[in-house]
């Protein structure tokens, strides 16, 4: 005799599991950025902020499976340009948080030779980029409010580039718009979940 199958539809298991993913993500960039403001950058809160980009991936897929529908092959080209650019960027936020963290400043201008800052660069180019496409993807979609997805569009690819200045205020409240942006989306990503388990029907209605 098989075994029972979940009453849940596939895409809502996706949903729930990136809404949870995409929460723990925006909070993993939002509050050490808020610790930074008062202490500085610390080993803790380095540590937090490299793992972030990986809980990132399911959220991105779930959020892209929800709004693929309506947003056709432009979604569909910047979602696989926002995967790509976050796959490229959170590794050089992995490298930077918990590598070039624990380096001298002269180490690291005597080891980052060659191609690595282009690469590094690059990263940051394509992570913005893509973040802008599937930010205007969301907009245009219309699934999921407005206020994160523009954020989503504007400040994501602002965040690519202006982490790289020394920390100040100015970013540590870029992180915490961004964390925030992100806890956002996935509440609705929840919120739509919720509504398909109960319905069948995805929600569009939260906007």
């Amino acid at each position: 005799m098989s075994s029972p199958i979940s009453s849940a539809p596939v895409s809502s298991r996706l949903a729930r599991v990136g809404a949870l993913s995409g929460a723990l993500a925006g909070l993993l960039i939002a509050l050490p950025a808020l610790v930074e403001a008062f202490t500085g950058e610390t080993a803790a809160t380095s540590l937090l902020l490299a793992l972030s980009p990986a809980f990132s991936l399911p959220f991105l897929t779930a959020l892209h499976q929800r709004q693929s529908q309506a947003t056709g092959r432009f979604g569909e080209t910047a979602y696989l340009v926002n995967l790509i650019g976050l796959g490229l960027f959170g590794g050089a936020a992995f490298a930077s948080n918990l590598v070039l963290f624990y380096l001298d400043d002269d180490v690291i201008d005597a080891e980052l030779t060659g191609p690595t800052i282009p690469v590094f660069l690059a990263s940051a180019v394509v992570f913005a980029v893509g973040s802008a496409l599937f930010g205007t993807a969301m907009i245009r979609s219309g699934r999921f409010p407005k206020v994160p997805s523009w954020a989503y569009a504007v400040v994501l690819p602002l965040f690519a580039f202006l982490i790289a200045l020394p920390d100040s205020v100015v970013t540590s409240a870029l992180h915490i718009v961004v964390g925030a942006a992100l806890v956002w989306l996935s509440t609705a990503l929840w919120q739509s979940a919720v509504a398909t388990d109960h319905t069948g029907v995805p929600d569009r209605r939260l906007v």
